[in-house]
């Protein structure tokens, strides 16, 4: 008995060009899709830390000015002043305050009853040269005072 041929094998049909490309652009699209999910993520990171780099820096500044507002609770005039500090006989001014610390604030002369405040502005009509004086006491024996003068011409 004669042997019997193997069946031949058919040969392989080329597989379409679009078959063979398409695993590799689905690494390409996926890689490109990695790619661009590492950009968005990295902006959003680099964002997120510029935005607490600026908030500990206005932190940083709001504890520095109530240090240096409030500091040791000693007595502090933030602000003692004139808008103008030559007038004219009969011309107003302002006259501004601002004492932090304190329990009792005396003007002299007197002008109107003055109190602790962070800032205060009266209106001031001196008729002569007039020296003002601000005097803060903190209510345990500590007391603190500036003067300025306004001339009339």
């Amino acid at each position: 008995m004669p042997l019997a041929e193997a069946p031949e094998e058919p040969e392989p049909k080329p597989r379409p060009a679009l078959q063979r490309v398409l695993p590799y652009t689905t690494v390409a699209v996926i890689l490109a899709a990695l790619y661009v999910a590492w950009i968005f993520y990295s902006r959003y990171e680099s964002n997120r830390n510029a935005q607490q780099a600026i908030e500990a820096q206005r932190e940083q500044a709001r504890k520095q000015q109530v240090e240096q507002i409030y500091g040791s609770g000693e007595i502090k005039f933030s602000t003692f002043s004139v808008d103008s500090s030559s007038l004219k006989r009969g011309e107003t001014a302002q006259l501004c305050y601002g004492v932090l610390n304190a329990k009792t604030v005396k003007l002299d002369p007197p002008v109107e009853q003055a109190k602790p405040t962070y800032y205060h502005c009266v209106q001031i009509a001196p008729k002569i040269t007039t020296t003002y004086k601000i005097t803060a006491d903190d209510g345990k024996g500590n007391s603190k005072s500036e003067s300025l003068t306004v001339q009339v011409k």
